[in-house]
């Protein structure tokens, strides 16, 4: 039995917590420093333990961690640092879900010399959509282009703005403000966030996908040198992004987020019946010719262990899930940095977790031993 500190009971956090309990092999426990959330916890997680933490309090965080093996960090993107940096000290492994680029260079920098494996960018994107890209990278003898797309989506978009919350508010409004990472021409720069502007239609819908920050993880590192162009663009319905410039830059609502924050929670709805678009495709030469290979998935909203949970909830907090599960069957490095990328592809599609984002019946062909079933 692994004992597990979960930090953070929202939309994910009690999602994590809901799969590694129901599995049987993981005690939880759920700490959050908001004791409306704890005792919503208590409530839903009848078998785990929850409890007021202050996450700023590093002697209350250590105490936390007595007995725990891990620390899985669902927060906000601006207290990782601080988590990360006591858990190192306490020789505890540490994941985290974050897009923010500034923190997970700051737990890179932690990670020389720990005891443990820091693990950041556990999630969705960044998270999985890296471990998709390299898996399909490593197919080539020479690779040109990366094109990474994402997006979290209602199925029955009704507002002007074409969205519903269905994550974290902070992260949202982090990356559509923060400086994107990209490769262009084989040179590493930096994008505006919101820009570089593209439309494509699926299935009868049409969608627009622009910059956003953070969804590469650390994939500018690894592929530095090996990539003519690599890139990631958040997908969204026609029409959002010039909605959320108008807010951001016109009206200068980037520069309050804390206002900006309280009108979006304010006027737009949670809502649990969304849709995940996931789009890689890379080309490059392999035997010669120049070749293609894509990876497409519409995953959508459904129960699991007896409840809703949106398209969103579950393949962030199966990621992660999938991910802590692959570490403590020794998988993965149980020391220092660990990035996405060094997670196998096919490690993850056949866990236990990670086997939801395929689809019942589905067989996926992984770079390394050709095709595996695993839906």
């Amino acid at each position: 039995m692994k004992h597990i500190l979960i930090v953070g009971a929202g939309k994910i956090g009690m999602v994590i917590a809901d799969l590694l309990a129901a599995c049987g092999d993981y005690a939880i426990a759920v700490a959050d420093r908001d004791p409306a959330a704890v005792e919503r916890a208590r409530a839903e997680l009848l078998a785990a333990e929850a409890f007021v933490l202050d996450v700023g309090d590093a002697a209350a965080v250590s105490a936390a961690l007595e007995g725990r093996d891990a620390l899985i960090d669902a927060g906000p993107f601006d207290i990782g640092v601080a988590l990360a940096a006591v858990a190192v000290e306490r020789g505890v492994h540490y994941l985290n879900l974050t897009e923010d680029i500034a923190s997970t260079r700051r737990v890179r920098e932690l990670a020389a010399g720990a005891r443990s494996a820091l693990i950041p960018q556990c999630g969705l994107a960044p998270g999985f959509i890296s471990i998709v890209a390299y898996d399909l990278a490593s197919r080539f003898d020479a690779v040109l282009d990366v094109r990474m797309r994402v997006g979290a989506l209602p199925k029955y978009p009704s507002n002007g703005l074409k969205y519903n919350l269905t994550w974290s508010t902070d992260g949202l409004i982090n990356e559509y403000l923060n400086p994107c990472e990209a490769i262009v021409d084989g040179v590493r720069r930096e994008m505006p966030a919101l820009e570089e502007l593209e439309h494509f239609s699926l299935d009868g819908d049409d969608y627009e996908a622009f910059n956003t920050s953070g969804g590469l993880g650390t994939l500018c590192d690894t592929l530095d040198g090996r990539v003519r162009n690599l890139n990631y663009r958040t997908v969204r319905y026609r029409g959002h992004r010039d909605i959320m410039k108008l807010l951001l830059h016109d009206l200068r609502l980037g520069e309050r987020r804390a206002l900006l924050k309280d009108i979006l929670e304010s006027a737009i709805p949670v809502t649990m019946q969304d849709v995940v678009l996931v789009f890689v495709t890379v080309s490059g030469r392999r035997e010669g010719l120049l070749m293609q290979e894509t990876f497409a998935r519409k995953l959508y909203a459904r129960e699991v262990n007896g409840r809703l949970r949106s398209a969103i909830q579950l393949t962030t907090a199966s990621a992660a899930c999938a991910v802590l599960d692959l570490l403590a069957g020794g998988l993965l490095p149980a020391r220092g940095f660990v990035r996405q990328e060094d997670v196998a592809f096919c490690d993850f599609v056949s866990n236990r977790f990670g086997r939801h984002f395929l689809t019942d019946g589905e067989e996926v062909r992984c770079a390394a031993s050709g095709v595996l079933a695993a839906g």
